[in-house]
């Protein structure tokens, strides 16, 4: 067997096998033989038909093609090892060039490849500001407007109002491609804000509730509105829409007082002190997860670029593949399906998978990072820990489901993946702490000690090894947050959030 190869700027390798010529004959004995115990032969007894019978019989191109499939069964994976490559998946055969000598070319994508800069002279302050009160306040006065009692009234609709209205919208022009409905017909509710207030978060778009002010059941109204080029929306950037709507009812807002009894209605709290304390906490949890996002996001800004990355085309369309996936869930969570979506958005699949791919291909980037700087610094977890989380997750399970169900889902591959995924989730979340020392200042490789059992290596063996990876799973899941269509998710470390989302929170 002789073996070429040839390596492309993709993380890719060309193979060209040429074989011994004695070794295809073998092959195709072999063949011929496994072909005559499984077809019937005319004459002859399964397995006993001579060669030159069986050419004749079923062609010498189904005879090859048998050869061929043993050779790339038996023969391949050793072409693998003897040309040295580290390959991320077996690869894939692109032509046989040559029946005499066979010579066939593979494709090879190469295993993910990452030279870390120096990540110890990364230097970031750390300026986590404290929640304030005026945060707790506002906080506390939004839960009061969630809670807000409701009646109608008779009277033009004012500030603070709760408008109850048929709406719909069409774009003035139409290009081909373009649909001309942008919203259809339907009931729907708009609070008006004040006039001060901040209105960059409103449906359908920013200071659509100012428009309402006077309005009174059953008036109608038919305006034109042109989206501007900072709209979040890049599908309407320009476009000019045809609003219509109907007013059906107005309600007045009516607050409940901040007492004791308002707070016992929010949660298990008895007091409203009680209840602005648990509320400071979460407010202080949220803010040190945001800016930890933010000051990771910095350091890898700066560690990227000194950073050399290589992977192949495949793993990159595994990770865009799981973003598609990720962003079909969610739909399906808010009652929606993926075709409906991509009319709502007038974009096809292809169209989808090229927006997806930026932010596949940043998350894959930080994912190998991150697992590359976990092996250098010797960054561990601890295994009573991942323990310790499993049962909790077991547990929740056995909450939530029915014994039948739950005996059902936990099966030895379902543990399998879920120490994994633990596993992982406590290898991100220690290596990110990690970096983050490192930025502040406060550790050096040299001096870091370690005190837990499982380590980097040990981990990446069970999430990141590509081979193990053929599902929806992204390598790795090393990277501490999804991005889809803008939107930020942190990844769960809950057990909740593995069995079924269902936690005690402020209401």
């Amino acid at each position: 067997m002789n073996i070429e190869k040839v390596f492309t700027d993709d993380h890719q390798v060309k193979l060209t096998v040429t074989f011994d010529q004695s070794r295809l004959e073998e092959s195709r004995q072999r063949a011929a033989r496994k072909i005559a115990q499984k077809q019937r032969i005319p004459g002859f007894r399964p397995g006993k038909a001579p060669y030159q019978v069986i050419v004749r019989t079923v062609g010498d191109a189904a005879l090859m093609q048998e050869a061929i499939d043993i050779l790339l069964e038996e023969d391949y994976p050793k072409a693998i090892k003897e040309a040295g490559i580290k390959a991320y998946e077996p690869g894939s055969l692109e032509k046989i060039s040559s029946t005499d000598p066979l010579t066939m070319e593979f494709t090879v994508p190469l295993e993910p490849e990452v030279t870390l800069g120096d990540y110890k002279t990364i230097r970031i302050p750390y300026e986590l500001q404290p929640v304030t009160d005026e945060q707790v306040n506002e906080f506390i006065e939004n839960l009061r407007d969630r809670s807000a009692a409701l009646q109608p009234v008779d009277r033009p609709a004012q500030e603070n109002d709760v408008v109850f209205l048929r709406l719909g919208a069409d774009r003035k022009n139409v290009e081909e491609g373009q649909s001309l409905v942008l919203i259809n017909d339907r009931s729907t509710t708009v609070t008006i804000k004040p006039e001060e207030g901040d209105h960059s978060n409103e449906w359908p778009f920013p200071g659509f509730s100012r428009r309402l002010v006077g309005a009174k059941p059953g008036e109608e109204a038919t305006f034109e509105y042109t989206y501007g080029d900072e709209s979040s929306l890049e599908y309407l950037r320009g476009a000019t829409a045809v609003f219509r709507y109907k007013v059906e009812e107005v309600k007045e807002r009516h607050l409940p007082e901040l007492d004791d009894e308002f707070a016992k209605t929010m949660g298990e709290f008895e007091t409203v002190d009680q209840m602005r304390t648990e509320v400071r906490a979460g407010l202080e949890d949220q803010a040190r997860m945001d800016y930890n996002r933010e000051y990771d996001n910095k350091i890898f800004d700066q560690l990227l670029p000194l950073s050399t990355i290589k992977y192949p085309p495949q793993l990159l369309e595994r990770e865009t593949d799981y973003f598609r996936h990720q962003l079909e869930h969610r739909l399906e969570d808010q009652g929606l399906d993926m075709a409906t979506y991509l009319k709502s958005r007038e974009m096809n699949e292809a169209d989808l998978m090229a927006e997806l791919k930026p932010s596949a291909e940043s998350r894959l980037v930080r994912s190998l990072v991150l697992v590359k700087f976990a092996q250098e610094a010797n960054v561990n977890i601890d295994e009573n820990e991942v323990q310790a989380e499993a049962m909790k997750t077991l547990n929740e399970i056995h909450r939530v489901y029915s014994p039948k169900e739950a005996k059902k889902m936990v099966n030895q591959q379902f543990i399998q993946n879920m120490i994994g995924n633990i596993s992982s989730d406590f290898l991100t979340r220690n290596s990110l702490r990690k970096l983050e020392q490192f930025a502040r200042g406060e550790v050096e490789l040299e001096n870091v000690e370690s005190n837990t059992n499982l380590s980097a290596e040990a981990i990446t063996e069970q999430t990141e090894t590509p081979k193990q990876s053929k599902g929806d799973e992204p390598l790795g899941e090393i990277d501490s947050t999804i991005v889809v269509e803008g939107q930020s998710e942190q990844v769960a470390v809950e057990p909740e959030a593995r069995a079924k989302r269902s936690k005690k929170t402020i209401k």
